[in-house]
């Protein structure tokens, strides 16, 4: 029996999110997930096991309320940040109307949802320095061919590692309040003191995507919130499945939220951006770099003078990077998760016996 006859044409014509597990690779130093390089110590009851979750565990609610400092109604949790992105498609696109405006490069995510619930999709384009500007994506929703309903904007970017600017964050909330402005801040714990999350009080069409998948070190749980003004979020709460997040998640996500987890957190972060400096400095010491991009994030984007092979090189020793090579304006770029000392050490010495060799 032919399957694919017998699914929609929407379905067979869908191109799935090359996540770093799918596209895979055969090592054992895994720099291109960007990552935390370890895990904590969680105590876990499994006697709540034969229940149905929570659709929204009220202590995960309130801790991630607290932690981000807005109201319990203001925090939708979901399967990652990833779903978030899909719920607020599904719940403010209709098929085939209306879509959306990304600027890539950009998170793949953004497209891939809005392909997968027939959503359309408008592009706006950066400065030549990667850079991105309001005026660009209100010419970008001038020029689209249909309602635009959301617009995604990841700050720290990924895979570009650099911040959305506040003022052009703040004008584009004005000029566009017809529509919701989603800032994804998977990785503002790297960059605290830029978090947008205080302009909602006064832009009620600011959406923040945040994630406990980097700084908490928690990518294998699948934690993830929406923070948003409380009718947006009853809303997803309309769209989203009956039992998003298990029971182990969320016994999990409560005790990264409490006050010691809070403090592991920020210690990890700061362990963090000193080994991102180290290896900026020690990579600017290699000829075979051309130069790195600045970055808000944990990983660095590199761009080297002939990233393939490099790449492979690595590779072929079991250190697994994400290569950017066939991104627009991202040719030779190479990401490089900011993983333990013991390897970036190790990556270090790949990348100089690349040099020598």
């Amino acid at each position: 029996m032919d399957f694919t006859k017998l699914a929609t044409k929407h379905v067979n014509d869908l191109v799935p999110y090359q996540s770093a597990r799918r596209i895979g690779g055969h090592g054992h130093n895994f720099l291109n997930a960007n990552e935390s390089p370890k895990s904590e110590f969680y105590i876990f009851n499994s006697t709540t096991l034969n229940r149905y979750p929570d659709c929204q565990p009220n202590e995960v609610v309130t801790g991630y309320a607290d932690y981000a400092n807005v109201a319990h109604n203001q925090v939708l949790v979901t399967r990652g940040s990833d779903e978030a992105i899909g719920l607020l498609v599904r719940a403010f696109c209709e098929p085939y109307q209306d879509g959306i405006i990304i600027a890539p490069p950009a998170y793949g995510m953004y497209e891939i949802a809005a392909n997968t619930n027939m959503a359309k999709v408008a592009y706006a384009k950066r400065n030549d320095d990667f850079s991105l500007s309001a005026e660009a994506i209100l010419e970008a929703k001038n020029q689209a061919d249909f309602n635009v309903k959301l617009v995604f904007i990841d700050s720290p970017a990924n895979p570009l590692g650099i911040l959305f600017d506040t003022n052009e964050l703040i004008y584009l909330l004005e000029h566009m309040s017809d529509s919701l402005i989603v800032v994804d801040e998977a990785y503002i714990e790297f960059a605290q003191e830029h978090t947008t999350v205080p302009l909602m009080q006064k832009y009620k069409n600011l959406v923040v995507l945040r994630t406990l998948s980097k700084a908490f070190a928690l990518a294998g749980i699948r934690c993830g919130f929406a923070l948003a003004q409380k009718e947006v979020i009853e809303l997803l709460t309309k769209v989203i499945d009956p039992y998003p997040i298990a029971d182990p998640v969320a016994q999990i996500a409560k005790q990264a939220l409490a006050r010691g987890g809070i403090e592991l957190m920020q210690q990890r972060v700061q362990e963090c951006l000193q080994r991102r400096e180290q290896l900026h400095t020690e990579l600017l010491k290699l000829n075979i770099v051309e130069s790195i991009h600045p970055s808000f994030a944990n990983f660095l984007l590199v761009k080297f003078k002939d990233g393939p092979k490099i790449f492979d090189y690595v590779a072929q020793k079991g250190i697994i990077l994400r290569s950017f090579e066939t991104k627009k304006g991202l040719e030779n770029t190479i990401r490089i998760s900011i993983g333990s000392a013991e390897e970036l050490n190790e990556l270090m010495k790949a990348l100089t016996s690349f040099v020598e060799s």
